[in-house]
């Protein structure tokens, strides 16, 4: 998987530096947004994004709200954008309002590579634990 990318948007540090080691261990380089009025500028800076981690409750604007942001995007309207958050109970709206996937936070470490293989495989992974 050396030529993936993958995109965090999250407000904690601690929950992108968890995603990011997870993610290199599998190989897989990412780019972490932690203040989301950066955004349009980190993506302007980025070569591709195969997967994009959208935590829903941040600080400026909800998931929701951006991954409509997100699907505008032409060069982004076809990436799998995964809900990543502590809200497992949010797993039916995200999936009516268009999440590709949903990952409930902690994330399950043992799980994770079969998760993000399916995901960058275009299956959609529900999986609250």
């Amino acid at each position: 998987m050396s030529e993936i990318h993958a995109l965090i948007i999250d407000d904690n540090s601690d929950n992108v530096g968890v995603l990011a080691q997870l993610l290199s261990m599998e190989g897989v380089s990412y780019t972490g947004v932690l203040d989301t009025r950066r955004l349009d500028a980190v993506l302007q800076k980025l070569a591709r994004v195969d997967v994009i981690f959208l935590d829903l409750e941040m600080p400026n604007v909800d998931g929701y709200t951006l991954l409509q942001t997100i699907k505008s995007n032409p060069t982004l309207k076809t990436v799998p954008v995964v809900a990543y958050t502590v809200h497992v109970s949010e797993i039916s709206t995200a999936r009516k309002l268009g999440f590709h996937s949903f990952l409930g936070k902690p994330l399950d470490a043992d799980r994770f590579p079969d998760h993000l293989a399916r995901i960058l495989r275009g299956e959609g992974v529900w999986a609250v634990h």
